[in-house]
């Protein structure tokens, strides 16, 4: 099975393996550090459940599809809406605010790819990459 994920991952465009691996999935994991920040544990769990939920259905469907974008639609949108208000609460300065830019900036981008990956799977593309 892992195996199958791996082959999966690979046969993903270049560009999108190195923006998981070196960008995407780091970037959402810092949020761990800053659990004990203002609003920083709700962050973390919505910024690492989202991933969670991916490891699910890579899981279970032994690869990479479109569907894999609705965890990140559903879970990070309200997200990026609680790191905006916590930026604009004026509670937060220094390293996390950046950090806080960095995460909406990342998960912004991710999310224009996510909302039409989500669409074309409820339209029907329900391929898994490399099959």
């Amino acid at each position: 099975m892992i195996q199958a994920i791996w082959r999966s991952f690979r046969a993903m465009p270049l560009w999108v393996q190195i923006w998981v691996a070196t960008i995407l999935v780091p970037v959402n994991m810092i949020a761990a550090i800053f659990y004990s920040a203002p609003n920083g544990l709700l962050i973390a769990v919505l910024a690492i459940g989202a991933m969670a939920l991916n490891g699910v259905i890579m899981l279970l469907e032994r690869g990479f599809s479109k569907a894999m974008a609705l965890p990140h639609v559903l879970i990070w949108t309200p997200m990026l809406v609680l790191i905006v208000w916590t930026l604009q609460s004026g509670a937060v300065d220094g390293i996390y605010a950046q950090f806080l830019w960095l995460l909406l900036v990342v998960d912004l981008i991710s999310l224009g790819f996510d909302f039409k990956d989500t669409r074309d799977w409820f339209r029907g593309e329900k391929s898994i990459a490399g099959s």
